[in-house]
């Protein structure tokens, strides 16, 4: 999660619910907006603009794309290390997932991965 995006892998065994996920995903866009509007004291601002929803087939993209997210707060450079961001399941991933597996997530490559993500970290948070 940053200031202006957010990355989400998820993984879904109903298909019905994989189905229904851009309508959730749409009503946590809606929700959230209602909420930062109101604390910011602001009326009919727009907080998230675009989604985009890939289907992943195969284990290898979403490995890869699991690695990416967890990345994705090093890259930018604002923390050395995924698990020092506290707006991100790599710390989670870690303390949970066996050590075996961690090591072997993020060793995918992530140079390949093609998401659209400009942020630009910002001074003022």
């Amino acid at each position: 999660m940053f200031s202006n995006h957010y990355h989400l892998v998820a993984q879904c065994a109903d298909s019905d619910f994989a189905a229904r996920l851009s309508g959730l995903v749409g009503l946590l866009h809606e929700q959230t907006t209602k909420y930062v509007n109101r604390e910011d004291n602001t009326v009919g601002r727009k907080v998230w603009h675009n989604y985009w929803d890939t289907f992943l087939s195969h284990e290898r993209s979403y490995f890869a794309r699991l690695n990416y997210v967890h990345q994705n707060p090093v890259k930018h450079g604002l923390v050395k290390v995924a698990a020092e961001y506290p707006w991100c399941s790599a710390a989670w991933f870690e303390r949970t997932a066996p050590p075996s597996q961690v090591k072997a997530i993020y060793r995918f490559q992530t140079s390949w991965v093609q998401v659209v993500d400009d942020f630009e970290p910002s001074m003022e948070w």
